[in-house]
């Protein structure tokens, strides 16, 4: 059987250009890149927001969940409801708009999916826009997220909206040493090579590519790892990381597998040149 992988958009995020893509001349830090800064507020962009639906022939897997509807009530953009749902310190940092059928709920529901339908819901990391509809698929079977991604959530709690997995039971899953990606970790994810969580730290130490594997081809979902195709063409790492050395060792790596000639497509999270379509895999 195949397996087919569809690249969802669930709404946009607006942000300091220098967040997904690094100015290495300004340098800025965090605070920097709010709307509370001159600089912050400077030729901001709306780039798109992904999740992706994995059909398997082992299960409905669904790798990060977008928006929560909570920011966008009535489909448009709403202030009070974005400061609401993520706080004030994530908002000055991003800003979001989820259109009226834009929800990762609404589109499974489009193909017919309910939550309790998907056998896997998994976090490539916890920040916000990609980790706050997950109340909304809260009774999918098993919801999944690295260990080290959750310990980045206790150590450095201003980075993550912790409010939006309240209720939610995590299983998480811990990378084992295989020889797999930029430091050699990863998970097997049904023991017959077929779906690989492979650890790409920098970002967050636990940040997840997904690498869906058929034959000798393969796709690659990098999420954060870079923000758009030209990260990797180019070299531009993310602008924020816990860790910029490894984030770079990171998107070497990605650089390197997207080269590949068995990769089919990759895709990054936010790539404003990535339109929402199905990618088959025989």
């Amino acid at each position: 059987m195949s397996v087919k992988l569809h690249i969802i958009h669930t709404g946009t995020v607006h942000v300091s250009p220098a967040l997904p893509f690094k100015d290495t001349v300004g340098n800025p830090n965090p605070l920097q890149l709010t709307s509370l800064t001159s600089y912050g507020r400077k030729n901001r962009i709306w780039i798109p927001v992904s999740a992706y639906l994995i059909e398997h022939p082992k299960g409905k897997i669904l790798v990060d969940t977008g928006w929560h509807r909570e920011i966008s009530p009535k489909g448009k953009y709403s202030r009070l409801a974005q400061i609401k749902h993520m706080g004030l310190g994530h908002f000055l940092l991003n800003q979001g708009m989820l259109p009226t059928g834009e929800s990762v709920v609404e589109q499974l529901a489009n193909m017919g999916i309910k939550p309790q339908d998907l056998d896997f819901v998994i976090l490539t990391h916890l920040h916000t826009d990609h980790a706050s509809g997950l109340k909304m698929v809260k009774d999918a079977k098993q919801i999944m997220v690295s260990e080290e991604e959750l310990s980045d959530t206790k150590k450095y709690p201003i980075r993550y909206a912790r409010s939006m997995w309240n209720g939610i039971t995590f299983k998480p899953f811990s990378f084992k040493n295989t020889g797999a990606g930029p430091v050699g970790r990863s998970l097997d994810l049904f023991e017959d090579g077929s779906l690989e969580l492979i650890q790409i730290p920098g970002h967050t130490s636990g940040l997840t590519a997904v690498k869906v594997n058929s034959g000798d081809k393969y796709a690659l979902i990098f999420s954060d790892g870079g923000y758009a195709t030209k990260s990797w063409k180019e070299m531009i790492p993310p602008g924020t990381a816990l860790d910029e050395a490894q984030a770079l060792k990171s998107l070497e790596w990605i650089r390197e597998t997207c080269l590949n000639e068995n990769c089919v497509e990759s895709f990054a999270n936010h790539d404003p040149d990535v339109a929402p379509h199905t990618l088959e895999l025989p």
